[in-house]
């Protein structure tokens, strides 16, 4: 009844009455404008667009060009490995041929020794090729490489 005896300022043009109901804890003392009480998680601030090496690389930034130099840099000591590994192998055939003198065990090391070598040397190189490609994808997606 005490809400009656206060003089109430009249609602804007346009503004539709609201309903009277009975004071809450929240409510305010009558004659002041209602507040909405909010009780949802407060909103974060949206975080920063995460940075992306992909577009870095399509775009031909100099630091897309480190990411693919290094992919290349890493490519390229796999090869060069691999190359030495064989040049080793086939530069040491002639001293084995001339260590032999026989022509039965010259033909078993170039039919059978050999190949088992070059297979092992080919597996390694594709194992490594692959390792630094997936290595590489990780980086540009923003994934830890483990």
């Amino acid at each position: 009844m005490a809400d009656d005896a206060r003089p109430r300022r009249p609602p804007p043009p346009g503004a539709e009455p609201f309903e009277r109901r009975s004071p809450g804890p929240h409510d305010a003392p009558a004659g002041t404008p209602r507040r909405e009480v909010v009780t949802g998680e407060p909103l974060r601030a949206r975080p920063l667009p995460r940075y992306r090496a992909q577009a870095e690389i399509a775009e031909h930034t100099p630091l897309g060009d480190a990411y693919v130099r290094s992919l290349m840099r890493g490519q390229l000591r796999a090869g060069l490995t691999a190359f030495a590994l064989l040049a080793c192998v086939a530069g040491t055939l002639p001293l084995a041929f001339a260590a032999l003198r026989d022509q039965t065990a010259v033909w078993f090391v170039l039919g059978f020794a050999a190949y088992p070598l070059l297979a092992l040397l080919a597996w390694w190189y594709v194992r490594r090729a692959e390792r630094n490609e997936r290595d590489f994808a990780r980086l540009v997606k923003g994934r830890p490489v483990p």
